[in-house]
């Protein structure tokens, strides 16, 4: 109704009585002019470029034009050959009109026998990419260790023991090998900080 209102009000200020055409005749095209741009401009859930909404007009008519010409669907290359577009544009005006109403992520799906949300099938960023490219570069950093420092690390960090198992497997006291920790990871982090540069 308001955009209705918009529309007389655009036919009043723009009406020439001197042209001699009623004023019926000259604000019922303005006002069904200005409620299809507001349906066609407003009514999409994420804005897409007009050309694409008039390709998504275009692609709709060419479609029921075709089921019922071809009494099948039609092919993304009947609509091209109809409109006169490649199917390439057709395939973007396709993909342009599911903007036209968006699914909220928290719209449940059925997966199965359960039943989940969108938004919970979408996957994440994996953070164990970042973890690969490290474990990668760890090999050559280790390999740069003496075979004594590498049995500490291993030990501690794999072997999941404290400082005072790793003494005892190895023969020194507790303070020995949390030195030796220590030198061999700064060891390790300058080697790592080498490949990162």
């Amino acid at each position: 109704m308001q955009t209705a209102t918009v529309g007389l009000i655009k036919a009043v200020d723009k009406f020439d009585p001197e042209r001699g055409v009623e004023f019926a005749a000259y604000a019922i095209p303005t006002i069904i002019g200005e409620i299809k741009r507001h349906f066609r401009d407003r009514t999409w859930d994420i804005r897409v470029p007009r050309r694409l909404q008039e390709l998504r007009l275009s692609i709709s008519e060419a479609t029921s034009t075709l089921l019922q010409t071809l009494g099948r669907s039609p092919t993304v290359a009947d609509i091209a050959g109809h409109i006169g577009i490649t199917e390439e544009e057709v395939l973007e005006g396709l993909e342009g009109a599911r903007a036209y109403n968006a699914v909220s992520l928290s719209m449940p799906t059925s997966d199965g026998d359960r039943a989940t949300e969108l938004g919970d099938m979408l996957g994440s960023e994996d953070g164990e990419f970042e973890l690969a490219e490290l474990r990668v570069a760890l090999g050559p950093a280790m390999a740069a260790l003496d075979q004594r420092e590498q049995k500490i690390l291993t030990l501690r960090f794999y072997g999941n023991m404290t400082q005072s198992q790793i003494a005892d497997q190895i023969g020194v006291s507790q303070m020995h090998v949390s030195r030796l920790l220590a030198r061999a990871l700064a060891k390790l982090r300058g080697h790592l900080g080498e490949e990162a540069a």
